[in-house]
């Protein structure tokens, strides 16, 4: 009842005149960042970061996630009518979106997309409502053992639970880690990994980093691979939406096993991604005899998309309540938090009441804003895709280089940029993720200060992080989840050879 007090407080702030004209302004800018490739969420998130530096936090941040929202939208339109996913969460609902579509049925096809992502996303802040003053209040208890212990199940996670290699999740998180640690150490005073390079001494920003790992990597990869728009038919027929969302409850056991994982995958740092890619191989494995997935199954897309919207949604709570990003998004949003001034932890929830309701109760607003607009603006952005990439090419250079310039007025960071930008194209290139390496980043330091209070209360012993059950019991979890998922893969492995052994003789 709290809660539900709470969140009625919270509509009130957002449903403000201001807050309303945000969330539309933000969706719109998100479609435009979703449809457009080379751009991404975390990249036009941050991007926007700068502008926000003169509004109030809430405003701010409503505007942010709103941006957000609307980049999952139209990363799932330019899926669906050109099969070129905006976004990288959105790749497997072009395995049977864009079939669907090529075959004439755009709308159909369209209409499952949106409707599964509102679903999702609306499953996934209920949540993050029901959740989010009990994780804040268990946080409550946590000391610098136990909120260490808390980063380390972070890093842990992503190399046990990701998507990529655990070797290559490994390395990506070292290096992200090497970067946090550049500039002056605020423990001892001592300034590391400098050159003696006076633009260094105060660190490399965040924002710079992922403008130019998501922004320049992501549009030389771009650029490398090519790219060849075959739009369809993207002609909004009302009465096939109509008849497209009548069919929607034939498909609730999808949609039931699809917000589970999308749920798990946002809380922990599986990421949107994962969870679409697992959502649709589950729905894959579950389907009936004779289903033809990769020909236009509506489950093909409505798993995939309520995965993906659920778990960018609940990838929020672990932020705002633990200070621990699960995305690389919420990694960007958290960096921008702190910038305003503002910890995530348990005690936003209770310094900052306002901000965290009125940003929650934003977040159903501005999914329904996002399904409006989406619907209607995909004719204007199936003719924008049309407009050659050597003219959409440079509109991006150029906004990551101004969003770059504005974050300290700095031509050092225009060269932090393109030096990132390399090193987001050669980490796509050898396919290595780039999620850790900004997980990293944002945590690094608040990582680094949690170790050294804890081995100051210790006096160096790392018994500390087993000296109570819930500190302990989250470092077992940790290692649990690096441990026990290698483990199943060799059991696996070995099997597998004992059965082609089994065969050769």
């Amino acid at each position: 009842m709290a809660n539900f007090d709470l969140l009625m407080h919270g509509f009130g702030i957002a449903l403000s005149p201001m807050h309303i004209m945000l969330m539309i302004v933000g969706v719109f800018l998100g479609l435009i960042v979703g449809v457009l490739p080379g751009l991404g969420a975390p990249n036009g998130v941050s991007l926007l970061i700068p502008l926000t530096f003169s509004m109030d936090p809430v405003s701010a941040i409503i505007l942010l996630a709103s941006m957000y929202w609307g980049a999952l939208f139209g990363g799932s339109t330019t899926s669906i009518l050109f099969n070129i996913p905006g976004e990288p969460s959105s790749v497997a609902t072009t395995f049977d979106g864009y079939p669907m579509a090529h075959s004439g049925q755009s709308t159909r096809a369209l209409t499952f997309a949106f409707v599964s992502a509102g679903i999702g996303a609306l499953i996934g802040v209920l949540v993050i409502t029901l959740l989010s003053s009990w994780a804040a209040n268990f946080a409550l208890k946590f000391g610098a053992p136990e909120y260490f212990a808390v980063y380390f199940l972070a890093f842990c996670a992503f190399i046990g639970m990701g998507s990529a290699s655990p070797l290559k999740t490994l390395a990506s998180l070292c290096v992200g880690l090497l970067f946090a640690s550049v500039g002056m150490d605020t423990v001892t005073g001592s300034l590391r990994l400098t050159f003696g390079l006076d633009v260094l001494v105060s660190g490399i920003s965040f924002l710079v980093v992922v403008i130019g790992l998501f922004g320049i990597g992501e549009l030389l990869a771009t650029v490398q691979d090519g790219l060849h728009f075959r739009g369809v038919s993207s002609r909004i027929d009302p009465r096939d939406v109509f008849k497209a969302i009548c069919e929607m409850p034939r498909y609730i056991t999808t949609i039931i096993r699809s917000s589970a994982v999308g749920i798990w995958m946002g809380i922990t740092p599986g990421g949107p991604t994962a969870a679409s890619f697992m959502s649709y191989g589950l729905a894959r494995q579950w389907s009936k005899p004779g289903a033809k997935f990769g020909t236009g199954r509506p489950e093909g897309i409505i798993a995939p998309e309520i995965a993906d919207h659920s778990a960018g949604t609940c990838a929020m709570l672990p932020m705002l309540a633990l200070g621990v990003p699960s995305s690389a998004t919420a990694a960007v949003m958290m960096g921008g938090l702190m910038i305003w001034g503002l910890t995530p932890g348990p005690m936003l929830f209770t310094t900052k009441p306002d901000f965290v309701w009125g940003l929650i109760a934003s977040m159903y607003v501005s999914n329904i804003v996002g399904v409006i607009l989406v619907l209607l603006t995909v004719p204007l952005f199936a003719a924008l895709l049309r407009i050659p990439f050597t003219i959409i090419g440079p509109m991006i250079v150029a906004i990551c280089f101004v969003g770059a310039y504005t974050v300290a007025s700095s031509t050092s960071d225009l060269w932090l940029v393109l030096i990132f930008g390399a090193v987001g194209f050669i980490f796509n290139k050898l396919e290595y993720p780039l999620a850790p390496m900004v997980l990293a980043m944002v945590l690094g330091h608040k990582a680094e200060e949690s170790f050294h209070q804890s081995m100051i209360i210790s006096d160096g012993s790392l018994g500390v992080f087993f000296s109570n059950y819930l500190v302990g019991g989250i470092m077992i979890v940790a290692l649990g989840l690096l441990i026990v998922p290698q483990g199943a893969k060799l059991v696996s492995y070995f099997r597998g050879r004992k059965l082609e052994v089994d065969k050769a003789s």
